[in-house]
C-alpha cells in the first residue's frame, strides 16, 4: 500500500480513537476510494491487524 494511504489509515484511527467518528471515517473513506484495486486486500488486512488503533484497546 502506498505511504499516503497508509498515513491516511493511522490518522483515521487516530481521529476515531479520540472521538472524532465522523472525521475519521471521512478520512478513511477517502483513503480507500484512492487505493488500486491491488491495495484493497492489503488494507482490508491492516484493517483487522489494526482494529485496537480505532478503539484504544489492545488486542
Amino acid at each position: 500500500m502506498r505511504p499516503h494511504i497508509r498515513a491516511a489509515l493511522e490518522r483515521s484511527a487516530e481521529l476515531t480513537r479520540n472521538n472524532r467518528l465522523i472525521d475519521g471515517m471521512r478520512m478513511g473513506e477517502a483513503a480507500i476510494n484512492q487505493a488500486t484495486d491491488d491495495e484493497h486486500p492489503e488494507i482490508r488486512q491492516w484493517l483487522t491487524d489494526h482494529a485496537g488503533d480505532f478503539t484504544g484497546q489492545e488486542d
